[in-house]
């Protein structure tokens, strides 16, 4: 038996953050789905394939590894890509590469695969409506997307890599409309799930609102 939480939401909704501390907090494995697609993307402007070179992506996807260690750190094929995949290339790949359905059948087999047997908590676009529509706790994380655009710079910054607030902003509202107008698995609150705004929260709030969430839910 495993317990699954799983928090969805749009990019820059803090979904990594709040997830990595929930589950330290409650010693659930947190497992980044999003960076599983960061990977895949990673790997294709690695191999300088193009979004439509399809059998090539698949030669990618049969013999792709990916790793994530309990430190969360992350890896590709045996080498650590932890911060290589935050990287501007690879943000403006993920969107479309995720849209790709050999891509989502792929990751969806190693996401479960990943959460097999364990009490996890996994966050990303698609978790509480394609790849956990049974789990146990639903959030749906969000925030408004000029919040969202200020976070992202701020991390950004932190991690050495340059971007203006207005071009975040207008990548995030690209990222918006793509991830909730795909054909496969949009980006969309579960009819189960508790939303969450986190506009006006700091960390410390949204993290205390998501675990108070999880164990009303589970009682």
């Amino acid at each position: 038996m495993s317990f699954i939480v799983a928090i969805d939401g749009p990019a820059g909704a803090g979904k990594g953050t709040i997830t990595k501390l929930v589950g330290e907090r409650l010693g659930l494995v947190n497992i980044d789905t999003g960076a599983t697609f960061r990977c895949v993307a990673l790997n294709m402007i690695q191999e300088n394939i193009k979004i439509e070179e399809e059998k090539k992506i698949q030669e990618v996807l049969d013999k792709i590894h990916i790793k994530m260690e309990p430190n969360g750190k992350i890896f590709l094929n045996e080498k650590e890509v932890t911060k290589r995949i935050r990287e501007n290339d690879v943000n403006d790949l993920v969107s479309p590469v995720s849209t790709l359905p050999i891509v989502r059948n792929k990751l969806l087999e190693i996401q479960r695969k990943i959460a097999e047997g364990k009490n996890v908590i996994m966050e990303g676009r698609d978790i509480g409506t394609v790849v956990f529509p049974n789990a146990d706790v639903k959030i749906y994380l969000d925030a408004t997307a000029e919040e969202r655009a200020r976070r992202r710079v701020l991390q950004n910054q932190e991690k050495g890599i340059e971007a203006s607030y207005e071009e975040v902003l207008e990548k995030i509202k690209e990222r918006d409309k793509r991830d909730s107008t795909r054909e496969i698995a949009p980006l969309k609150k579960a009819e189960d799930a508790i939303y969450v705004d986190s506009t006006n929260l700091n960390i410390d709030q949204v993290v205390e609102e998501v675990i108070n969430i999880i164990k009303d839910v589970s009682k």
